[in-house]
């Protein structure tokens, strides 16, 4: 008997070895063939919730684990900059160690305004590479995919500070998956300096961490620095290679550096690493650098006094930025104020439905009446609607006004800055007008800036409205620190460096010339023009440059030889040759952005898209018009990319799997992803708000009840068919005191003799707090007792009370929870006014939650409690692409078919595809009873069961 124990015990050791990836003498960044195939069988001895093995480098002598069953073996990041132009790879290897496929998501945040320039993944010796199309061509081939059931997704970047990008693929057990990203920026110089930001969240220990900075200046490096981003816990960790025009900075920290503390498994790389310099200037009229048959040129003059500023804060004091968003903009107003110059003449207007001034007219920036401005600003109290177009006409009358009067100075420059968090609900509606307003009120010596504050804002409205007066638009996230972030774009913005400057290049073979123009008035620090010439008919390019700043003009003039800049690229294998020709690429297609967005015609609009999307295909570059396919070599398994939206949000990027949630006060079920029809190879999910489970119970439609099962990790569907006016009860849980029923209304007419019935009233109830909220198409009410407030869909706005919270997103989302633990979402169909048959409708969606009492009951609240199903003997049914199968449930056996549901919330017009069994006879046998016992009299009627 002992030799039997003793030879198991002996055959466990040898199988567990072979568990473990060999770690001493792999190369840096070694291909997954060098790695021990992990045979999922091997995993038997292993429980599913512990890690899979613990080995010691020879290495290092360091101890490794694999966390969480997924072993990110390699994390790499090498980026160059050569003279600003930026080009940055972020590549990742992962293994899954675990018996189970496993969901392995590539998330990672690149620079805003930054180019996706290439991305392949290889997944077990199958590689997707990524070409670039015009963004119709690219959807079609999407779509081909998934109508021949392939594998298709969605790889999307959309805008924040950073801009995520991100894709998601199952990867089978033992399986290995590589993914590399390219991207190119340009940097800009602010402040003084310029910042080179790498966000680093590999999210786990890594094997290999390496990141490479190399940074090549022709011109020269003044200073650099790479300022400690993560609390000192790399304490000497970056090391620091500088020469006179080269620079590498070499971030690689052991197992052991990553761990958050000497016996944590979890990883202290999670930030950005930063590096900032600044280039030699001793030429006033700035560098002017040629190659490869582009030029650019960077002028950035030293030393200039400051212009005096008249500054407008136009601040945005309605409801909806009750909270956190007024606290942390009071708090970004006061230290704005402060760095007021004396010479710089100010007044702030603060707006609701109503709009108030703290003064009439522009005043000096004194230290009495800057004291006096953070006094008033923090009694600010939010409440009401939005009145954008009267607030800036108020403004720009003061300015004006100032301007007539000839209270400002000649060298001045004159700054609106907007600070919103929503869409106009007071006054005037339409954004066309208020942009026609304030364009024909705003004079030409006066700039209008834009911060958007949220997730909710009309962040393209603003961008329309400052681009087309001299200015910009930012996004600021109220999930983040508005306050530095206010902050931020006031510096950049506030200091103005030149008021008029003029380049000239006389020479016929200089063609096509391009200008950061933005940097001409703002920015503080930098112009930088490019363009194309003729190297077969030109030995030099001449420039003259005539400038106006506040206290001088300048007129400079300045040579560049060829010679000696390609002589000194030539030397160096880190450089990029095409530099120059990348950066005339990022400014032009820029700046046809922008005049697309201004296009007084569409014929002009047409011929402008036409030539960014010639450029964007010719230097292979995501932008608004192209999408990039992601396929493998058979072209039968695709993936497709495009350009953000301007105005979404996203969370936080890092390698991960399974489901990672980032914090927001919006419930993380609210915007879900698509939940996949089978267990897809590869599987793209759109960026949202936050990255949630996708499993929630829907009701949609005419009412169609999609019933998720979490044990199961099944959807089952029923149809409700009743008449207009009746009430169903969904939730009645009188033990915790939550009820939730919802009122039918009728289409405007039968269709194919049946007449249709959808969700047109809905009614919580949540007894111990005494709140009703009802809910129709047209309003939200809140009852409290006697007390009754009342929001309109054409309001952004939250209400609390006690324990329950109430967030409308204007015409889309109702959210409604119960102290942070249960939430419902509500959403908002609105249809053709003068459609023959459809109506305005509701949807509802509530995540499977065990907060319900153990009697909760309706046609949702019953399954809080999961019945236990098994369904089988699956079957071609009478339509071919619906299957049938039997379903045995509460005792009785079903025939249940298979098909599609829609799911609204990422997509409100087409819906996302869910699959589901679909239980025929409104829910006979899968529901308690008949759908007739769930009717009740009234809107905050319990369900009286039998």
């Amino acid at each position: 008997m002992k030799q039997l124990i003793y030879f198991l015990f002996w055959l466990f050791l040898s199988e567990t070895q072979g568990l473990e990836i060999p770690t001493n003498g792999l190369p840096e960044f070694a291909d997954y063939g060098d790695l021990v195939e992990l045979a999922p069988g091997r995993f038997q001895f292993v429980p599913e919730n512990r890690r899979h093995q613990r080995s010691v480098s020879e290495e290092s002598g360091e101890m490794v684990e694999n966390v969480d069953q997924v072993t990110l073996y390699s994390y790499k990041v090498r980026s160059t900059v050569t003279s600003r132009v930026a080009n940055t790879v972020i590549q990742s290897k992962v293994v899954n160690n675990s018996p189970l496929p496993q969901n392995v998501v590539f998330d990672v945040q690149i620079p805003k305004g930054a180019f996706i320039s290439n991305f392949t993944m290889t997944i077990d010796g199958t590689t997707f590479t990524s070409s670039i199309k015009e963004k119709t061509v690219g959807k079609v081939l999407y779509s081909q995919a998934r109508a021949k059931g392939k594998t298709a997704g969605l790889v999307r970047s959309r805008a924040l500070d950073m801009e995520n990008f991100k894709t998601e693929v199952n990867v089978l057990p033992g399986s290995k998956v590589q993914f590399e990203l390219h991207y190119q920026e340009v940097k800009w110089r602010k402040l003084g300096s310029y910042e080179h930001r790498i966000h680093l969240q590999p999210g786990r220990l890594a094997k290999h961490l390496e990141v490479d900075v190399w940074i090549i200046e022709p011109q020269g490096l003044r200073f650099l620095h790479v300022p400690d981003t993560f609390e000192g816990h790399f304490d000497g960790v970056p090391v620091i290679s500088k020469g006179s025009q080269k620079v590498h900075v070499s971030f690689k920290p052991t197992i052991a550096q990553q761990r958050k503390c000497s016996n944590c498994s979890e990883t202290a790389v999670e930030g950005e690493l930063v590096v900032m310099y600044d280039v030699n200037r001793e030429e006033k009229a700035g560098k002017l650098e040629v190659f490869n048959g582009y030029f650019v040129h960077f002028f950035a003059p030293e030393n200039l006094e400051p212009i005096p500023k008249n500054i407008l804060f136009v601040i945005d004091v309605s409801g909806s930025m009750w909270g956190i968003k007024m606290k942390q903009t009071v708090e970004a107003m006061k230290t704005i104020l402060e760095d007021l110059r004396a010479e710089d003449q100010f007044s702030v207007v603060d707006f609701n439905h109503n709009v108030r001034t703290w003064r009439n007219d522009l005043v000096a920036a004194t230290k009495t009446q800057v004291a006096d401005a953070k006094k008033y600003i923090e009694k600010i109290q939010p409440n009401g609607g939005t009145n954008i177009n009267e607030a800036l006409l108020r403004a720009i009358f003061i300015l004006n006004e100032a301007n007539n009067l000839g209270l400002l100075d000649p060298n001045s420059v004159s700054l609106i800055i907007l600070v919103s968090d929503g869409d106009p609900t007071v006054g005037e509606l339409k954004l066309s007008k208020i942009q026609k307003n304030v364009k024909q009120n705003m004079q030409d010596n006066i700039s209008l800036f834009s911060l958007g504050i949220g997730f909710d804002v009309d962040y393209d409205f603003l961008k329309r409205l400052s681009n087309e007066n001299r200015g910009i638009a930012q996004r600021i996230y109220g999930n983040q620190d508005t306050s530095s972030q206010l902050r931020k774009f006031y510096n950049q913005v506030s200091t103005p460096l030149l008021r008029n400057v003029q380049f000239n290049y006389p020479h016929t073979a200089v063609t096509d010339v391009t200008q950061n123009s933005f940097h001409n008035y703002f920015g503080g620090s930098e112009i930088v023009v490019a363009g194309k010439v003729d190297p077969a008919k030109l030995e030099k390019v001449q420039s003259i440059i005539t400038a106006t700043s506040a206290s001088t003009d300048l007129v400079l003039e300045t040579l560049a030889q060829m010679d000696d800049l390609e002589d000194f690229l030539s030397k160096d294998k880190h450089a990029d040759p095409d530099f120059t020709k990348k950066l005339w690429a990022y400014l032009t297609i820029n700046q046809l952005l922008a005049e697309r967005s201004l296009a007084p015609t569409a014929a002009a609009k047409k011929k402008i898209t036409r030539t960014i999307l010639q450029m964007s295909l010719e230097h292979h570059i995501v932008t608004p018009l192209t999408a990039m396919v992601i396929e493998n070599d058979a072209g039968d398994e695709r993936m497709l990319a495009d350009s953000p939206p301007h105005d979404y949000s996203c969370c936080s990027g890092a390698l991960y799997y399974g489901t990672k949630v980032a914090p927001s006060s919006i419930p993380p079920w609210a915007n879900p992803s698509p939940t996949p029809e089978t267990s897809l190879h590869a599987i793209g999910a759109p960026v949202i708000e936050a990255t949630p489970p996708p499993h929630v119970i829907r009701v949609e439609n005419d009412p169609h009840f999609i019933i998720y099962l979490p044990k199961s990790q099944k959807n089952i569907c029923f149809n409700i068919d009743s008449e207009p006016g009746k009430i169903l009860n969904l939730v009645s849980d009188p033990e915790s005191g939550i009820l939730v029923n919802g009122q039918l209304i009728g289409a405007k007419k039968p269709k194919n003799n049946k007449l249709s019935t959808y969700f047109g009233k809905l009614g919580f109830y949540f007894q111990n707090e005494d709140v009703k909220i009802e809910i129709s198409t047209e309003t939200i009410t809140l009852h409290h007792g006697s007390h009754v407030s009342v929001l309109s869909w054409a309001d952004t706005a939250r209400i609390r009370n006690q324990r329950v919270l109430v967030s409308v997103k204007k015409e889309k989302t109702v959210t409604i929870t119960l102290d942070k633990e249960m939430s419902f979402s509500v959403l908002l169909h609105r249809v053709w006014k003068k459609h023959p048959i459809n109506v305005d409708f509701l949807g509802i969606y509530i995540p499977p939650t065990n907060k319900f009492s153990p009697n909760a009951h309706g046609l949702i609240g019953q399954f809080m409690q999961e019945p236990k199903i098994h369904i089988f003997n699956e079957r071609p049914g009478k339509n071919p692409k619906k299957p049938e199968a039997s379903m045995e449930v509460k005792g009785q056996k079903l025939t249940v078919t298979r098909g599609l549901q829609k799911d609204y919330r990422t997509d409100i017009v087409f819906g996302t595809d869910v699959p589901c069994w679909f239980v025929h006879n409104s829910g006979k046998g899968f529901i308690d009873g008949h759908y007739k016992d769930y009717l009740v009299p009234q809107l905050y009627s319990y369900l009286k069961r039998p």
